[in-house]
């Protein structure tokens, strides 16, 4: 929070922070810290951790190590809601991002229907297509709102607030609380071969609850600052070289790794002119990724 196209020093930050007194609430430096990059820090560090527990839940309720909260067209279902969104009116991006999302969550759920963990992400990759194809066909047509569209599809917190700050983290809590208290269930799951079922685990049920909390978690995250890929695909990676493959604790520290790299990310981001933190993930996200491919 000290960094940025205006650099403050580190004491005046903690001071600004802790210690400020009522008459200084007009000052720059109060507001750059207190009312724009306090609830941005809190904004991205809570989206980075939703992203990537949320990737540890599903890479182990599908049995798929490239399964990530956007294998279910989660994503591109918020893309297509935000852009038909802008297209309407600038006000309307938030609650069509947010409606997009549930709604592709739902299609995949009903071409799936009765169907096993491949079915599930062979239905997000169909939704997935159909609602990028959308997109493409918004943007032709967006005029002079065409901008507006790809920036958003960038991935920025700049917009960010201690409201979108408190919706994060309340999703936070609750995919959380959902992994842990399914965490040894997960471990069952993630074996395959039916383990879960002879240990007496209704596998449907927990896969639904696990879908569904993890879906509106990452809901909220795209449809408020946009796309932010590979957080969701590589920290759960990374989490199980450090610490292993039990969920309990892979959701934690996937959680906390997920949240140091998204708000440094975003950090670097403020440094180098809002170039926004999505496309920075993107970048060196990829490189990581066949990194640990290759030494994997």
């Amino acid at each position: 929070m000290t960094l940025g196209e205006w650099d403050i020093p580190f004491n005046r930050a903690v001071y600004f922070l802790l210690f400020a007194q009522p008459n200084e609430i007009n000052l720059p430096e109060y507001i750059i810290i207190r009312e724009i990059r306090l609830p941005r820090f809190l904004s991205s560090a809570g989206a980075g951790g939703i992203l990537a527990a949320a990737g540890a839940i599903l890479q182990g309720l599908l049995s798929n190590s490239m399964a990530e909260p956007y294998t279910l067209g989660i994503a591109s279902g918020a893309a297509f809601g935000a852009s038909v969104g802008i297209l309407s009116g600038e006000f309307f991006a938030l609650t069509g991002a947010f409606f997009g999302a549930i709604s592709a969550l739902i299609f995949v759920f009903l071409i799936s229907f009765n169907g096993g963990r491949e079915k599930i992400i062979l239905s997000g990759i169909i939704v997935n297509a159909f609602l990028s194809a959308g997109v493409t066909f918004i943007k032709s047509i967006a005029g002079e709102k065409l901008n507006g569209i790809i920036l958003w599809l960038m991935g920025s917190f700049a917009g960010s607030n201690l409201n979108t700050a408190l919706n994060i983290w309340i999703g936070a809590l609750i995919i959380l609380i959902s992994g842990l208290i399914f965490s040894s269930s997960l471990d069952a799951m993630s074996l395959g071969n039916d383990y879960a079922k002879i240990l007496g685990i209704n596998e449907e049920l927990t896969r639904a609850i696990l879908l569904i909390t993890s879906s509106m978690s990452v809901a909220l995250v795209v449809s408020s600052f946009g796309i932010i890929s590979f957080v969701g695909l590589v920290i759960p990676h990374l989490a199980r070289i450090l610490i292993g493959a039990s969920h309990k604790n892979l959701i934690i520290y996937s959680f906390m790794l997920g949240s140091c790299l998204l708000s440094f990310a975003d950090g670097i981001a403020q440094i180098f002119g809002e170039l926004p933190a999505g496309v920075l993930t993107a970048l060196t996200g990829g490189p990581f990724f066949c990194w640990l491919l290759m030494k994997k």
